[in-house]
């Protein structure tokens, strides 16, 4: 099995094939970092820079099959308006065309959804992660990579020692939730 590493790169995401369009940028003072080898990245994103040294430069592409999949017509659904009601009124401030809205299906399990459109009485939500059906096509460099250490490691597996804040911790949280003592840093609204 391959050793995490402790990664650091800055990169250019490029979309859109011959008419490619920049998407995104992680810079030297907001890099992307992260663990290697824990699930926190693309797989062949990890494979493309992952045995890099500091330094390197890289530029590949990641068919969409191996990003977030084909774009399903599937996944965009009318919902009814009532839903987004909170005490009997539609939130017309947050429920709007370009927003990412939480949503719960019956099971409890949470995800997100970007709002396509807003009508007298549905909601036409996407589903689809907003880079599906993309060839993503990175263009960067290492600026750090070394041997992550243990406690880097367990932190980037278990990123609440509280059990999770329920998505709504804007900050590292530790402590433990179930005797009240939870210290997030800027709220922990699964901790209160």
């Amino acid at each position: 099995m391959a050793k995490h590493k402790f990664i650091s790169v800055t990169y250019d995401l490029y979309v859109g094939g011959e008419n490619e369009e920049l998407m995104e940028q992680a810079t030297k003072d907001q890099p992307l970092t992260f663990i290697s080898w824990i699930g926190m990245m693309l797989p062949k994103f990890e494979e493309n820079v992952a045995n890099l040294n500091v330094g390197d430069k890289f530029d590949f592409v990641i068919n969409h099959e191996d990003a977030y999949g084909e774009y399903d017509t599937d996944s965009v659904l009318e919902l009814d308006k009532k839903i987004f009601e909170i005490d009997g009124k539609f939130d017309a401030e947050v429920i709007k065309e370009g927003n990412v809205v939480p949503l719960m299906n019956d099971e409890g399990y949470r995800f997100n959804a970007s709002v396509v459109e807003v009508s007298a009485d549905k909601v036409k939500v996407d589903l689809n992660h907003p880079l599906a059906g993309e060839d993503l096509h990175f263009k960067g460099e290492v600026i750090e990579s070394r041997e992550a250490t243990k406690e880097e490691v367990e932190a980037a597996k278990n990123p609440h020692k509280c059990g999770g804040c329920g998505g709504n911790c804007s900050g590292n949280c530790s402590g433990n939730c179930g005797e009240g003592d939870c210290n997030c840093e800027g709220g922990c609204e699964g901790c209160k």
